[in-house]
């Protein structure tokens, strides 16, 4: 298994940041058999639904270059909002 660390979460994500990240992590992610996108989620703190969305679309990046999505440090009212959309499973830590 390789690991990658992708750039970590910003203090703050909302649509406004959203698009930029996603490129970020698009120009920086390298996939592969069995590797791992690991982003470190620790720093967020103002952020909307627009935070699911970005982690869902680097899920969407990962698993197309034949690697998956590992979140860390999720803060306890992010992890809240995946459940309350339903998309926990896919945003594992």
């Amino acid at each position: 298994m390789t690991i990658q660390s992708l750039p970590p979460l910003p203090a703050r994500l909302t649509h406004l940041e959203a698009d930029a990240f996603v490129r970020r992590c698009q120009a920086e992610g390298v996939g592969g058999a069995e590797a791992v996108w690991q982003i470190d989620a620790h720093a967020l703190e103002v952020f909307d639904s627009s935070a699911i969305a970005t982690l869902l679309a680097v899920a969407r990046l990962a698993h197309r270059r034949g690697a998956r999505l590992q979140v860390q440090s999720m803060p306890d009212r992010l992890r809240a909002l995946a459940a309350l959309y339903g998309v926990s499973e896919l945003l594992p830590a």
